[in-house]
Order: C-alpha cells, then structure tokens, then sequence
C-alpha cells in the first residue's frame, strides 16, 4: 500500500502523525485529568464520593460502548466527518459540566464527553488506511504513547489547576485542549477512508465477514488480555501499596508511575522495530516480555521479599509488554479487512476496555480476602500466560495462511 504525501493544513492530503498522536492525547487526557478534584466535587455536589466515582467507571463502560459504534460509523461516513462532530460534542459537554450546578446535568454532560473515545480508534484506523501492517504497527506505537503519556500527566496537572482554580477549571481546560484539537483536525485531517459503504445497512451485513475470523480474535483477544494483564494491577496496586507495604498516597503515586513508564518505551521500541522484526514477532516478544517477570516476580516474592520493589519494580515490564503487544496486535487486527478497519479498532478497542474493567473487579475482589502481592501476581500470570498463548495460536494462523509448513513463532 503507497501512502499518499501529507501536507501539514492540507485538507485534500492525509494527517499527519502529528495530528494522529494529538487526536490519541486528547481522547485519552478526559479519562482522569479530575480525580484529584474529586472530593472537592463530591462535597460540590452533596453527594457520596463513590456515587462521584461513576464519572470514572460509568465514563469507561460508555467509551467502550462508544467504541462499538465509532467504528461502523466512521467505515460508513468516513473519519474526518466522525472525528470533527466527536471533538465539537466533546467541547460543547466540557464547558457543559463545568457551569453545571446540579448533579443531574454534571453526569449528563460527563456522559456526552465520552464521545471523545472515538479518537482512539479513528486514529488507529486511519493509520491502517495509509499503510501496510508492519508500518502500520510502527506508527501506532507512537500513538499509543501518546495514549499512555497523556493520562499519566494528567492527574497531576488536573491537580495543580483543581487546587488553585476549582474543579471547575479542569473541564474549561478540556474545553480548551479538545478546541485546539478540533482545530488541528479541520485543518489537516484529510478523508482517508476510500471504502465508504453506501448505506449504514450495507455496512453491517459486512460486519459478520470480521466476526467469523479467527485471525481478528486471535488479534483482539491477545492484546485484550495482555491489557487485562495491567487493569488487574491497576485495580489493586493502591490497596498492595497501603495495606501490605504500608506506603502513603504519594508514595503510591510514584510507584504506580512505573507501569506506564515501561508501556512509554514499549511503544517507542515499537514504533522503532515493528517494520523489520514484523508484527508476529514483535507480539510474542511483548507477551514474554511482562510473562518471564512476573514468574520471576512470583518466585522472588516467595522466598520471603518484604521491599515494596520486590513487587513494584517489576509491573515495569507490564507497561513494557503491553507496549509492544498492543500496537501490534492491533495493527494485526486492522489488516483482517481494510474496508472494515473502523469497525475493526472500535471492536477491539471495546473488548480490551469491557475485559479489563472485569479484571480489575476481580483483583479487587481477590485481595478482599487476602492482604498478599501473591495472590495478584499470580492472577496476573493467569491473564499474561492466556494473552502469550493466544498469540502463539494467533501467529500459527498467520503462518498456515502464508504457506508455511514449519512453524516457528519467536
């Protein structure tokens, strides 16, 4: 596939990755720019800090779900048309919650933010449009980096602003980046989808030819796992931190720093070797990569280690497999049908989401019962080692199709 030549605010020409990386931090900073202010808003409100909690989990169920119809809708009418009215609802309900004085009309206004997910995967999608698999893998590397650097700042600056300006000023200042936005957008996202189906109908009786593959589950349920491997962590990391280290909230703070830290050079490594090693092997190396650790992780927690290190030190490579699984994977996903790349992203990007949130409710309800890391890691194993041998199962496929007698996954 030939890449047509972008022209930076060239509306006839393809984005930029600049722009492509912008449209992922952006989709990607909503998601927790305000828990810092979250107390404040509950005390706001008048209401329970758990029921102020649904602007975070109900906030990923509607991402996820909005997932599921960014995807048909862009490979019907297009991505730029979908990408702009996403950003504009974005803007419109940012600045909505911020002068909400009710709670009713916050969560209504918090709802419509999630329209901004579509970002997640018009991104990806319009990467698949441009070019081939293993480019493909290379350049969605940088933009989940971008996926993981934003959210991974934003607390902090959510902070800052909620403490000095009110939580108020968190969603003008969403307001303000998802504008900037939806300015570079206009003026450089040229259409790339060249396979717009005539009817919204047309396009979902095509949708079946992507359920019935098994290569694109095998794509979507390695990275779903391999995500879920992170969202278990992610679930319980703070109660480990406080209850079985004894470590204060800023203490904790740091250590959860360390995660998206390695998933930053994963992608990076992505973005740099997925062109050559190829999108297969790349997939199993990442799948090692956060698998081998935590064994060794396991065994060093066994034999009676005590520093928070000991467990924390090694979530490293969690973030550092799942930067290279993810971009990957997807990059395998979106190559099952290019007509149906939207809808492709968008599925995968709602299994990873619906399957990670699960994990994360079971880890929580794991060390209920158990103050222990063990126990965590090791469920951590269990959704690591599904993750590893789905995408053995997965490059099997790839190799039976390509003729390939011998396989040879690594």
């Amino acid at each position: 596939m030939t890449q047509q030549p972008s022209v930076f605010f060239d509306r006839t020409t393809p984005p930029k990755l600049a722009t492509l990386v912008i449209i992922a931090a952006v989709s990607s900073v909503p998601m927790n720019i305000f828990l810092p202010s979250l107390p404040a808003m509950a005390d706001y409100f008048s209401t329970s800090f758990g029921v102020m909690q649904l602007t975070v989990s109900g906030y990923l169920v509607l991402t996820a779900i909005l997932q599921l119809l960014t995807g048909p809708l862009s490979d019907r009418f297009g991505r730029r048309a979908v990408m702009l009215g996403s950003i504009a609802v974005f803007v419109f309900a940012a600045f909505g919650a911020a002068m909400s004085t009710s709670l009713g009309w916050f969560l209504f206004f918090r709802a419509l933010q999630a329209s901004i997910a579509s970002g997640m995967v018009i991104a990806r999608a319009t990467v698949r449009d441009l070019v081939s698999r293993n480019k493909a893998a290379s350049m969605i590397g940088y933009i989940t980096m971008a996926m993981a650097l934003a959210p991974m700042m934003s607390p902090a600056i959510g902070g800052y602003v909620g403490t000095h300006f009110g939580w108020q000023a968190n969603f003008h200042l969403l307001g303000i980046i998802a504008l900037f936005g939806l300015v570079i957008c206009f003026f450089d996202m040229g259409e790339t989808n060249k396979f717009q189906n005539s009817s919204f109908t047309q396009q979902f009786r095509s949708y079946p030819t992507l359920l019935r593959s098994r290569r694109f589950w095998g794509y979507a349920m390695a990275a779903a796992f391999a995500a879920a491997t992170f969202f278990a962590y992610l679930g319980a990391a703070p109660f480990i931190g406080a209850n079985v280290y004894g470590l204060s909230p800023q203490a904790v703070g740091y250590c959860l720093m360390i995660t998206p830290t390695g998933y930053i050079i994963g992608n990076g490594l992505s973005g740099r070797f997925s062109t050559t090693v190829g999108v297969e092997r790349m997939m199993i190396i990442g799948c090692l990569t956060t698998l081998l650790p935590l064994i060794t992780c396991l065994v060093v927690l066994s034999m009676g280690a005590t520093h928070p290190l000991s467990f924390f030190a090694f979530t490293l490579f969690i973030g550092l497999g799942n930067g290279m699984v993810l971009p990957n994977a997807n990059a395998g996903m979106l190559e099952i049908n290019p007509k149906l790349a939207g809808s492709a992203a968008g599925l995968g990007g709602a299994l990873m989401t619906f399957i990670g949130a699960g994990f994360s409710g079971i880890s929580g309800f794991i060390l209920s019962g158990s103050a222990d890391a063990r126990s965590l890691v090791a469920f951590m194993i269990f959704a690591s080692f599904i993750s590893f041998a789905i995408a053995l199962y997965t490059v099997r496929l790839e190799r039976l199709l390509a003729g390939q007698v011998a396989i040879d996954p690594v």
